[in-house]
């Protein structure tokens, strides 16, 4: 059987002359830099097409869903981006009811503008030290469902960038008893079906779909995923014809070739690699777990429903240290030349995954364990007045596509409280919105994101970029805002 990966390197070597695309027709010297250009082709005889597969490309996704041991397997070349708009496009009629978890992706909510839909919203848990979300509950999924008959889909992120994992077998069961399908945005998990250090995927506990990206966890290149089919309860025609839409019509294949290999790669090699890094991954949460002032975080607290946790992500909390998230990350980066994944307000991640070495979790390892030391990070009640981190909820009043293609008006920030927002505000990464359009903005939103500017850390979204000023629903627009709240479920348990 022919693996994508190995052709393209070989027709990279012959003498075969491009009169077609791409532009730089193969040749290294058309281009400014190192680039594997030989191996960039189009759609050419014998490398089949992406959106109508027969061969060489049918055979690498029924190679990726043997792997995975589900239904079928979709290439995604536009990430699990791309992925997620084909799930809900297809899952929920135009103009349709979903229900997500408010920590889902930004891509959550632009498919739910392109779809109209509206939106019904379950908040995590939350670790008010560190800010970090947790895990939906299933009584609260199950009495949303109770309570709202109309929906059609529900979709949760799990594990979540901290690595929270949901109780995806009850949520499942809980969604099926309606007659309505799981997606699960599974983009941090593409590693959990190849250890049993990891928490158990949920293409093994009932979701119907599930979407990896395959490039955050494993060896594969960015902007690589899989969307996972694992029952019949979406329509397999719709899912083919809106990653029909949402992804090129030129794939690259390079990109698929990359996740042909990173399968093969996998089914070779993988029981060896996933030995090997868990080992190492091991043995360095267990030096860092010394740390006095740079504390490893341990998810597991059971206010927080955390059901389990991806140990591949090390977060590293700095509450008990005269440091915020982003100056550590700047430590590391400056001082030790360590690149950290993701810097928040008391904590950071560091994202690990098989393709690490020993060398790298040591240099990490060495690294936290000679800044933990330091006198000048010492914690004291006196010397370190760290504000719990408290979620703004907040009343969602009209439909997000609405909202978005309403009237608006540009206010500052301050003058934007009780208004109602009409674009996305959030930090990247994770890329989980703080507001959503049709939103009603309150003091305490407001509030966080002057606390998040002030410590230097990245708020995306905002038109202004100067992230002085919002822009709200016009007050003179003709748009009705309804008197129920459309879209937020809070349930008290």
């Amino acid at each position: 059987m022919d693996r994508l990966y190995k052709k393209l390197e070989a027709y990279g070597k012959s003498d075969f002359y491009p009169f077609h695309m791409p532009g730089h027709k193969r040749n290294p010297l058309s281009v400014a830099g190192d680039f594997s250009v030989q191996q960039d082709i189009t759609e050419i005889n014998g490398f089949d097409n992406l959106h109508h597969p027969e061969t060489i490309l049918k055979e690498a996704q029924e190679n990726a869903a043997r792997l995975y041991q589900v239904q079928e397997s979709f290439f995604c070349i536009n990430g699990s981006t791309g992925a997620i708009l084909a799930a809900v496009s297809a899952a929920v009629k135009k103009g349709g009811h979903i229900l997500i978890a408010r920590n889902c992706h930004k891509a959550v909510y632009h498919a739910a503008y392109l779809r109209d839909l509206k939106v019904s919203y379950i908040y995590p848990h939350e670790d008010a030290e560190l800010g970090i979300n947790g895990g939906i509950s299933p009584q609260r999924v199950e009495r949303c469902l109770d309570e709202n008959p109309d929906i059609e889909a529900v979709l949760l992120t799990s594990p979540t960038y901290d690595g929270i994992v949901s109780d995806i077998k009850t949520i499942a069961e809980i969604t099926h008893s309606h007659n309505i399908p799981l997606i699960v945005d599974e983009a941090h998990g593409a590693h959990f079906c190849f250890s049993d250090y990891f928490p158990v995927s949920a293409a093994e506990l009932g979701a119907d779909i599930v979407i990896h990206s395959l490039h955050k966890t494993l060896p594969s290149m960015t902007q690589t995923a899989l969307l996972h089919r694992c029952s019949e309860r979406v329509d397999r025609n719709l899912l083919v014809r809106f990653l029909g839409m949402y992804q090129t019509s030129s794939p690259s294949y390079v990109l698929m070739a990359s996740m042909d290999a990173c399968m093969y790669k996998i089914e070779q090699d993988g029981q060896r690699m996933f030995a090997e890094y868990t080992e190492n991954l091991e043995r360095a949460r267990k030096r860092l777990r010394k740390g006095s002032c740079i504390r490893l975080v341990e998810p597991g607290d059971p206010a927080m429903n955390v059901f389990d946790a991806d140990r591949s992500k090390i977060i590293l909390s700095t509450v008990h240290s005269t440091m915020n998230g982003r100056q550590l990350a700047e430590v590391l980066r400056q001082d030790f030349h360590l690149e950290i994944e993701m810097e928040a307000e008391n904590y950071v991640i560091a994202l690990t995954s098989v393709g690490d070495t020993e060398e790298g979790f040591d240099r990490l390892c060495t690294a936290v364990e000679e800044i933990d030391s330091r006198d000048s990070l010492k914690y004291s009640e006196e010397a370190v007045k760290k504000e719990r981190c408290r979620c703004a909820e907040l009343n969602s009043l009209m439909r997000i596509s609405c909202a978005m293609d309403a009237l608006s008006e540009r206010c500052t920030l301050e003058e934007s409280i009780g208004r109602i927002s009409v674009e996305f505000a959030y930090l990247y990464p994770p890329g989980i919105p703080l507001v959503v359009p049709g939103e009603q903005i309150t003091g305490l939103l407001i509030k966080n994101m002057k606390r998040y500017l002030e410590q230097g850390l990245e708020l995306q979204g905002l038109s202004d970029m100067s992230d002085s000023t919002i822009l709200v629903l016009a007050r003179d627009t003709r748009e009705i805002v309804p008197k129920k709240s459309e879209g937020k479920v809070k349930i008290q348990e």
